[in-house]
């Protein structure tokens, strides 16, 4: 059995994000272009290509493996979350 990974391990630094997503992913790779657009830094884990990373979307999401999720410097997340509320949630 894989270990889940720690949600600590994925925080990002003051004014970016960790987003969670695959490959295939049309809502991530919208989010992506808006992020990179606005010039908000991010970081991308492959949840199908990081071991433990799809586990750990599933304990965020109630059993599921929904993408884009994204996790803040603050240790929150969101899923599926508008560029919108991301500006927001880092206070830009």
């Amino acid at each position: 059995m894989a270990q889940t990974a720690d949600i600590t391990e994925y925080t990002p630094a003051d004014g970016s994000i960790t987003m969670f997503s695959t490959s295939w992913c049309g809502y991530c790779r919208r989010l992506k272009t808006q992020l990179a657009a606005d010039g908000i830094g991010f970081t991308e884990i492959n949840i199908e290509e990081t071991p433990g990373t799809a586990d750990l979307v599933e304990a965020i999401n109630n059993g599921n493996q929904t993408v884009p999720t994204v996790i803040f410097p603050d240790g929150s997340n969101a899923t599926n979350p508008s560029a919108k509320e991301v500006k927001a949630r880092l206070g830009l």
